[in-house]
Formats: C-alpha cells, sequence, structure tokens
C-alpha cells in the first residue's frame, strides 16, 4: 500500500518460493501453489513487471490443477454423487481456484472450465427420492461426515458454501467472461437464498429438517461475518445484481448488509477483530459494498463501515498496542490473524482504493 519499504516483501516472498510447493489435490487458494499466486499477483500489481517469470510458472500449475479438479467434478456429478464442499467451495475448492484464474488468464480455458463446473453445480438432483440442489454435500459444515447432520446439509455461506460460487459468476460476468447457462445458474442461487432469507439474514446452512419440516422458525442471533453470515452473503448478491443490471436485486443485497451491519444482536455475537469473522471483516465488506451502492443505500454503508471501524479502531486507542494484542491473541496469519486486520483496517482508514486486489481472495472484488 506504499506505507513501508519493499525489501522485506520482497525477502518474505523469497522464503516462500524458495522451498518446494504443493500442488495437485492438496493445494487451495489458501495453501500451495494457488496461495503463492495470489500473493505473488497482489506483488506484481504493486510493483509492476516483477515476479514475472515465477507467475508464469504458477499460472501453469494453478491452470492445470484447476482442470485436473473440473474433470473430477464431471466424472463425479455423471455418477450422480453429491458433491463435497472441498470440491466447489472457496477455501478449498474450485471457486477459490477461480479466483486466482480471473485475475491471472480471465479467458483462458481453465477458468472457463471452473465456471462451467459452477454453473453445472446448480443442476437440481435427486437422492433418496428427494430432489436436491446440486451443491448439497452429505457431510457437515467440516466437510467431513458429522452426526449432527445425518442427511448432510446445503452450505449458504461465501467460505464454504453456494455464495462462493455465486460470487464468482457474478464477478467473471462483470469482467465479460461468460458461459453458457452463467447467467441462469446466478439466478437459480438467488433463488434458493431468497427462499431461505429470514428478515436481514440468512441461515448458515439448510438441513433435511429444514426442507421437510412445517414451520420455519426464526433465525437465532448469528455473526454476520464474512465466512459464513450475512455480509459475506449479501456482498455476493449485490455482485450478481451489479453483474445481471437488477437494481431492485441491488437495493435489497445493500438494505440486508446495512441492516445486518448494524443489527446489536449479530454484532454481539461477534467477538474479534479477524476479516474472516470478526468486525475488520465486517467494515471491510461494508467499504467495498459502499463503492458499488446505489445512492439511496451508500449513507446507511458508510455509516455501518463508520462504526465499525470505530470499534476495531476506537479514535484514541494506541495503534501498537492494539497490534501487539492482535498478534498476541490470533498470530499473524491473514483470515484469523494480524495481517488480515491490518490489510482491512489501512483500507478503511486511508479511505482509498487499495493499491492491490488483496481481498480477490475473499471473491469480494
Amino acid at each position: 500500500m506504499g506505507l513501508g519499504p519493499w525489501e522485506p516483501v520482497t525477502a518474505w516472498l523469497s522464503v516462500a518460493a524458495g522451498v518446494p510447493l504443493t500442488s495437485g489435490a492438496d493445494s487451495c487458494l489458501y495453501y500451495g501453489a494457488p496461495a503463492l499466486a495470489h500473493a505473488l499477483t497482489c506483488a506484481a500489481e504493486a510493483s509492476p513487471g516483477s515476479y514475472q517469470r515465477a507467475l508464469d510458472h504458477l499460472d501453469q500449475v494453478v491452470a492445470a490443477d484447476a482442470v485436473r479438479r473440473c474433470e473430477q467434478a464431471k466424472a463425479r456429478a455423471e455418477r450422480g454423487d453429491l458433491p463435497q464442499l472441498a470440491e466447489f467451495d472457496t477455501i478449498r475448492g474450485l471457486a477459490g481456484f477461480g479466483s486466482i484464474l480471473l485475475r491471472r488468464a480471465p479467458d483462458g480455458e481453465a477458468a472457463r472450465r471452473v465456471l462451467t463446473c459452477m454453473v453445472r453445480l446448480t443442476d437440481e438432483v435427486k437422492h433418496e427420492g428427494q430432489v436436491l440442489p446440486g451443491w448439497w454435500t452429505l457431510a457437515g459444515p467440516s466437510g467431513k461426515r458429522d452426526e449432527r447432520f445425518p442427511g448432510g446439509h446445503a452450505n449458504s455461506g461465501l467460505a464454504h458454501g453456494i455464495a462462493g460460487p455465486l460470487a464468482l459468476l457474478a464477478l467473471a460476468l462483470r469482467r465479460g467472461v461468460e458461459v453458457d447457462g452463467q447467467r441462469e445458474a446466478i439466478r437459480t442461487i438467488l433463488v434458493w437464498l431468497e427462499r431461505w432469507r429470514d428478515g436481514h439474514a440468512w441461515p448458515y446452512w439448510i438441513t433435511p429438517a429444514d426442507l421437510t419440516g412445517p414451520d420455519r422458525r426464526p433465525l437465532p442471533p448469528q455473526r454476520p461475518s464474512w465466512c459464513y453470515g450475512t455480509a459475506g452473503i449479501a456482498r455476493a448478491q449485490q455482485l450478481a445484481a451489479l453483474a445481471l443490471d437488477d437494481p431492485h436485486l441491488r437495493h435489497d443485497a445493500e438494505s440486508a448488509l446495512a441492516a445486518a451491519l448494524i443489527d446489536p444482536k449479530a454484532l454481539a455475537a461477534t467477538t474479534d477483530l479477524s476479516a474472516c469473522h470478526g468486525y475488520t471483516g465486517l467494515a471491510h465488506i461494508a467499504h467495498r459494498a459502499l463503492a458499488d451502492a446505489s445512492p439511496r443505500n451508500a449513507g446507511r454503508l458508510r455509516s455501518a463501515a463508520a462504526l465499525l471501524l470505530d470499534t476495531t479502531h476506537p479514535p484514541h486507542a494506541d495503534p501498537d498496542e492494539q497490534a501487539r494484542h492482535v498478534l498476541a491473541t490470533a498470530g499473524p496469519a491473514f483470515l484469523e490473524g494480524a495481517a488480515g486486520t491490518a490489510l482491512a483496517l489501512l483500507a478503511l482508514a486511508t479511505g482509498a482504493a487499495p493499491a492491490t486486489r488483496w481481498d480477490a481472495c475473499l471473491l469480494i472484488s
């Protein structure tokens, strides 16, 4: 962001690139070759012309891994099996790979293959006599079998659920990258989310009991986080509205986001500062959504972002002491630690567009 020397960045990237990189089945947006590709892309945006040789190699590795995963997803669908969350989600799956490909090679074959997989994911499936959305998984939210989810679930969140593919499909469409069925797939996901919306909030997931139960119970207070909550889902919906040029949907998404960010019960469930599920993540999503918001909602989002910023960084707080506290309690990591918190706070404090799209790995830009 131009606020410090470049040498430490180069040193850390050299360390990261100087060890064998994980690729293949164990790699994902936050681990291995795709993670380094994201970091180097951010560095190259801030320092044009740098790291090109390394990025050229990583482009090939990431594209090959993505295509391999697409082939596996296609074979799984043809067998009639339900997917694992790690097949398609942002953290471990194809939506995360798509975020890299959309930046590095948006018109490439690998990007289009990923988008086609996201479209196919929205096809209904029949399992044990029940019609289910194509992203229904027999696992629990952890990605493993869970006795609390005997019939599996449909995950709503941006990190592990269908909001990730929705955001990817919308971001691609906004950039002019489109495959057959993409608009229809976006609308299919939007209809599902609207079905389960409760006021200005969405449930983290839907279970078989929700599908067959006689009544919908009100949602309990839940944090409106990036990873699972209303903030991430509403931003994905806003991106979809912008891609489809749907002002009514855009207003609904922005209104839901603004309401969630000032809901005292929801904020009471938010207990840390992290980008993943804490206050800085919420503030940063508000900041991103504000840049795309209609005039009638911009003021509400601006106020919400300011309130959240005061919560994360009180006017008279010692920033060094805050930094030490975050490092001591959460560590230096990106999603739940100091790195993500610092990036979000810097963007909010300066009020300027970031020099890099570091938050592309969150699928919110």
